[in-house]
């Protein structure tokens, strides 16, 4: 029987660069700002952040706040192992990873300032523009996500 070439060698060498092979983005070259695409809103007196993380549930995802700094962290691991009920995998993929961002939103403001809510793969933050407040941040405060 008369099989392609590809079958000749190592069956696995010809999933090898794949990725290549089609020209997709490895997830190593991506920066987090493009994982977390933010738009920014300008509310009158609030400011109101949009930031799409698609595929993160909201257990995943942590807003702090630290001298001045909001930072957004998200981490996933998705690992999902075992054969399928149709067959054998030939190959499979998995995602383990994080990303970060952080805005300056001034030092006066407190964690009881944000407002945070996660709904179809989108976090919305709105606070409130650092104008007249007076108290400083010491330490590292933690922002609830509804």
């Amino acid at each position: 029987m008369l099989l392609p070439s590809i079958f000749k060698s190592n069956f696995d060498d010809f999933f090898n660069g794949f990725d290549d092979m089609f020209n997709f983005p490895s997830i190593t070259r991506i920066p987090a700002s493009r994982w977390m695409t933010t738009n920014v809103k300008d509310l009158g007196s609030d400011y109101e952040l949009e930031i799409e993380l698609p595929g993160y549930d909201k257990k995943d995802i942590s807003a702090t706040l630290d001298k001045g700094y909001l930072t957004i962290s998200a981490k996933r691991e998705e690992t999902k192992d075992g054969d399928s009920q149709d067959g054998k995998y030939i190959r499979r993929e998995r995602y383990s990873g994080s990303c970060k961002r952080s805005f300056y939103v001034g030092d006066n403001l407190k964690e009881k300032d944000f407002k945070a809510s996660f709904e179809n793969g989108i976090l919305n933050i709105t606070f409130p523009k650092d104008d007249n407040q007076v108290a400083k941040q010491d330490e590292k405060k933690y922002i609830t996500i509804k």
